[in-house]
């Protein structure tokens, strides 16, 4: 029987139920989930008793302080995450939290300072870098198949305008945190991890000073070019081209979270697991690969992953607070 991966769950929202239940696709001797927390205890035992789990906390306290979890995911809501992050590193736990890392460089720079300090895995859960649909496009990309790569184009769209967490300021909401974070870690994938060496934005604000729309250039070294746009008001095709000089690797809606990729030759699938459960956003199944991730990291003694490295979330933050930045979108946090 091989040890399995004790897991936390820190939030018991929608996510965490994904989360939660395509950690159920894979070997229960792998992963094992501990106990859940959630702000009220009420949530937190009607999130247990969906899911099995053995303990259910109403205080983050609680579960950091739990000697047999291990690894703690944080689905919790942007805000949070560096103050659970903390929490939960300062008590000796591995951490795979939900993007963004933080809301901003500076916070994001001290929470990998701390996971460093401590000598613990922290994971920015870009679940996107650990879709097999991602590992065929690297190799793809490493094999030259398009030549030389100029021009990604991605969207990412969908109708949220009215969501609280996506609305309002003083939640850190906006496209660019929630939607833009998959289209710069795809530019980020292909071109970098060089940071572009211009970024234009322009973008619309909803009455709580946070962007519904943006409109993303990203210019890189040697004439590499990145269009990118995210809206809360409407759906875009949510696919993403790669560009290069011999052809173009379409991958199909959604981009960030692919089963498709048509390559010049060929168009590649991957089919996802069925689970137990019901999920509640697109693709969700696809979550395990990131556990597998973590737990392949943990075993070989790794403190990031080569997926998701710490410099990629630092790209990301500082991207992020670029564009925000042209915008006029500022949070209490800045």
């Amino acid at each position: 029987m091989r040890m399995a991966t004790r897991w936390g769950i820190a939030s018991a929202g929608k996510i965490s139920h994904d989360f939660v239940t395509a950690l159920g696709t894979l070997p229960p001797d792998e992963h094992h989930v501990v106990a859940v927390a959630a702000q009220e205890l009420d949530r937190a035992k009607a999130f247990a008793t969906e899911h099995n789990i053995p303990i259910a906390y109403g205080s983050y306290e609680e579960l950091a302080k739990n000697p047999d979890v291990e690894v703690v995911y944080i689905g919790a809501i942007n805000t949070l995450h560096l103050d659970i992050g903390k929490l939960m590193l300062s008590n000796g736990k591995h951490v795979l939290c939900e993007k963004p890392l933080t809301v901003n460089l500076k916070q994001t720079k001290e929470l990998i300072n701390l996971a460093k300090e401590k000598q613990l895995f922290l994971m920015e859960a870009v679940w996107s870098r650990c879709f097999p649909a991602y590992d065929a496009l690297k190799k793809e990309l490493e094999a030259g198949t398009l030549g030389e790569v100029l021009q990604v184009i991605a969207s990412f769209g969908v109708v949220i305008e009215d969501v609280e967490r996506f609305k309002l300021r003083e939640l850190n909401g906006g496209t660019i945190l929630d939607l833009g974070v998959y289209l710069l870690q795809l530019a980020q994938f292909v071109f970098g991890p060089s940071l572009p060496e211009s970024v234009v934005a322009q973008g619309v604000l909803n009455e709580n000073g946070v962007d519904s729309s943006t409109s993303i250039s990203l210019k890189y070294r040697g004439g590499k070019m990145v269009t990118a746009c995210t809206h809360a008001r409407v759906e875009l095709p949510n696919e993403a081209f790669i560009v290069g000089t011999k052809g173009t690797i379409k991958v199909l809606r959604p981009f960030w979270c692919p089963t498709s990729i048509i390559t010049p030759e060929k168009t590649k699938e991957f089919i996802l697991p069925t689970a137990s459960k019901p999920f509640n956003f697109t693709n969700s199944a696809g979550l395990r690969y990131e556990a597998v991730e973590v737990r392949r990291c943990l075993r070989q003694g790794l403190l990031e992953s080569p997926k998701v490295t710490h410099e990629d979330s630092l790209a990301l933050a500082q991207l992020e607070d670029e564009i925000r930045s042209q915008l006029g979108v500022k949070y209490e946090q800045d």
